[in-house]
C-alpha cells in the first residue's frame, strides 16, 4: 500500500516510525475510533495490537462507539471487539455516569492511550471524553499518552463565549471559548495544569504542523470522526452549525451536508432575503437551499435555508455568520420558530441553545432583538460579541504556556 505523503506525521505516526518504543514492556489500553488511523490509513487498533513487546488489553469508544456507526446521542453498550477479540468499554451509554471511565475500567493498565481526530470546537464531545479519562487516569495512577492531532481549523483564532457556571455539559465539560484554537494534546496539558491534576501525561506531538496551517495544508486524509462530520468543510462551519441543534430548525442531519444545509419547511421566502441581506459576511458566499432530510429533524419534509460556501477559511467566521443567519431566521417567523427543549446530552435544564453557547445570555438576545422590525443587525451583533471578546482575551492568557507549536 502506497499510502499519502502528507507535510504533517500525527502522533500515531511519530509512534509508529519509532516502533512504538516509548510503550514496550507495557500494558495499554486506547481510546479510539475510526479516524484513529496512520498516513497509510491502517488503524491503530491494529497496529498496536500487533505491535512486538505491547501489551493492547482494552479498547474505549467515544460517542458514535468505536467504529464509529451511531448517529448523533444514541447510546452503546461496552462488547467486544469482533476484529480483535479485545474488551471495548463504551465511554457513551444509556446514562451520564458512562461518560466517564471507572476506576475499576483501568484495572491492570500501565498507559491510558487516547487518539481521536477532533474538530476545533469546544461542543465536540471527544475533548470533553479525553478530560474524564485523565481524572480517572490521575485518581489510580494509570499514565496517559495523547497521540496527538492537528486543529482542522488551525491554532491562531479564538473565537466565542465561554462556559459559565451552572452550564457545564458534555458539549461544554470545560470553559473554553467555542473555537479553542488547540490541539487535543494542548487541551490535556490545559485540562491537567488548570484542574492540578497528578497526572503522568505525556504528548507525541505533531511533526511539521504550525498553528497557521489549516486541514488541506496538512496533506492528511480526511477520515471523518463522526457521522456527520463527514468532510473538512464540514468542520469549517461546525463551531457556528451546531448552534442549530438547539432549535426546531434541521441542521441538516439526514442529508450529504449536515451543518451545511440548515432550515425549515416554513422559510421559503426568508432564505433568498436572508442571503442577501448576509451578502458581505467576510470569506463565504451564501446561497439560497433547498433540501430534504431522509432521517432526523423534519425528515421527509422539504426544508429551505441558506447554505454557506467558504471561499477564505481564514476570514471566514462561522459562529459569527450562523449567529446571526438564526437571528433572520427567527425574526422571519416567530410563531414557528422553538428552542429545542427535549433532554439534551443527558440533560433537561439548561436548556440545549444554552448549553452549546454556555449560557444563557445569546439566547435573551436573540429573543428580544427578535421583536425589533427595525434592528440594525450589525451593531446588534456587536454588543452580543463584546462579552465574547472578554472570554477571548483571558483564554489566550490561560492557554500560553500550554501551547506546543509554533505560529508558522
Amino acid at each position: 500500500m502506497i499510502g499519502f505523503e502528507p507535510r504533517v506525521a500525527t502522533g500515531l505516526d511519530r509512534l509508529v516510525e519509532e516502533r512504538f518504543a516509548r510503550l514496550k514492556g507495557r500494558t495499554v489500553g486506547l481510546i479510539a475510533n475510526q479516524s484513529t488511523v496512520d498516513r497509510r490509513l491502517r488503524h491503530g487498533i491494529d497496529l498496536l495490537h500487533a505491535a512486538p513487546g505491547v501489551e493492547l488489553v482494552r479498547l474505549f469508544g467515544p460517542e458514535h462507539g468505536l467504529r464509529g456507526e451511531l448517529q448523533d446521542m444514541v447510546g452503546a453498550g461496552s462488547e467486544t471487539d469482533s476484529r480483535t477479540g479485545l474488551p471495548v468499554v463504551s465511554l457513551y451509554g444509556a446514562t451520564p455516569e458512562t461518560l466517564k471511565p471507572r476506576a475499576e475500567d483501568l484495572d491492570g493498565l500501565d498507559c491510558l492511550i487516547f487518539d481521536l481526530q477532533d474538530v476545533g470546537a469546544r461542543y465536540y464531545t471527544f475533548a470533553a471524553t479525553m478530560f474524564y479519562a485523565m481524572e480517572t487516569a490521575a485518581s489510580v495512577g494509570c499514565s496517559f499518552l495523547v497521540l496527538d492531532r492537528p486543529n482542522p481549523l488551525g491554532g491562531l483564532a479564538v473565537e466565542g463565549p465561554s462556559i459559565q457556571k451552572g452550564f457545564e455539559s458534555f458539549v461544554g465539560a470545560y470553559p473554553v471559548p467555542i473555537r479553542h484554537g488547540m490541539t487535543v494534546g494542548e487541551l490535556a496539558r490545559l485540562f491537567r495544569l488548570e484542574r492540578q491534576l497528578d497526572l503522568d501525561l505525556e504528548v507525541m506531538t505533531c511533526e511539521g504542523w504550525t498553528r497557521g496551517c489549516f486541514w488541506p495544508e496538512t496533506g492528511l486524509p480526511w477520515v471523518p470522526p463522526s457521522p456527520n462530520m463527514p468532510t473538512y468543510e464540514t468542520a469549517l462551519v461546525y463551531p457556528g452549525g451546531c448552534l442549530i441543534e438547539g432549535t426546531n430548525l434541521s441542521e441538516g442531519r439526514g442529508t450529504t451536508r449536515p451543518f451545511e444545509n440548515w432550515g425549515a419547511p416554513w422559510l421559503d421566502s426568508a432564505s433568498h432575503e436572508m442571503a442577501e441581506v448576509l451578502d458581505d459576511e467576510p470569506g463565504v458566499c451564501l446561497r439560497p437551499n433547498i433540501f430534504r432530510p431522509v432521517f432526523h429533524k423534519h425528515a421527509g419534509t422539504t426544508c429551505f435555508g441558506v447554505q454557506p460556501h467558504v471561499v477564505d477559511p481564514r476570514a471566514f467566521s462561522a459562529l459569527r455568520t450562523y449567529v446571526l443567519m438564526l437571528m433572520k431566521a427567527v425574526q422571519a417567523d416567530p410563531g414557528r420558530f422553538a428552542w429545542r427543549t427535549e433532554p439534551y446530552e443527558f440533560i433537561e435544564a439548561p436548556i440545549a441553545i444554552d448549553l452549546l453557547f454556555g449560557s444563557s445570555e445569546e439566547r435573551i438576545a436573540i429573543e428580544q432583538a427578535a421583536r425589533d422590525d427595525a434592528l440594525d443587525l450589525e451593531a446588534w451583533f456587536e454588543g452580543l460579541s463584546r462579552r465574547w471578546k472578554q472570554d477571548e482575551d483571558a483564554f489566550r492568557d490561560r492557554r500560553a504556556s500550554n501551547l506546543l507549536y509554533p505560529e508558522s
